[in-house]
């Protein structure tokens, strides 16, 4: 059997955060129901309060295949490291400084988009660690930029 997966964060912000996540990856926000022009006239249609409105949202990608990407409201906010967290693949194949100056380059527009820099780990021969920087997403979500 063959998984489909989705990838879900619990957030205080989901539209926020979606619309981080859709930058970063180069995903969409998932379109609304058809026969709806946004999802603000399909909430209202179901009958969604205001203050419900941004309880979820999703991503999917641009093209091709990928996880979609579920967020959801919860009441409490991230209190400890991630147990799980994507690895952003902003430099496969690139080795050594060429690698790291791709990474930096991600780091700067991630960044830009709202993204905390944590720390860089240089890479290192001798461990086989080939380097990475890890950065936090809007809501303090760990991600490594690989």
């Amino acid at each position: 059997m063959t998984a489909d997966i989705q990838i879900t964060f619990d957030c205080t912000d989901p539209d926020r955060l979606a619309r981080f996540w859709a930058a970063v990856l180069g995903y969409q926000l998932q379109p609304p129901p058809q026969g709806f022009d946004s999802w603000d006239a399909a909430l209202e249609a179901f009958g969604v309060p205001p203050q419900e409105r941004n309880a979820r949202s999703a991503i999917l990608p641009l093209e091709g295949s990928g996880p979609r990407i579920f967020f959801q409201r919860v009441p409490e906010s991230k209190a400890v490291k991630n147990r799980v967290h994507l690895d952003v693949r902003a430099a496969p194949g690139a080795e050594g400084d060429a690698r790291m100056t791709a990474l930096e380059a991600e780091a700067t527009r991630v960044q830009a988009l709202g993204a905390v820099r944590l720390y860089r780990v240089e890479p290192d021969p001798a461990t086989m660690e080939t380097g990475f920087i890890t950065m936090g997403d809007p809501e303090g979500n760990e991600f490594c930029l690989d």
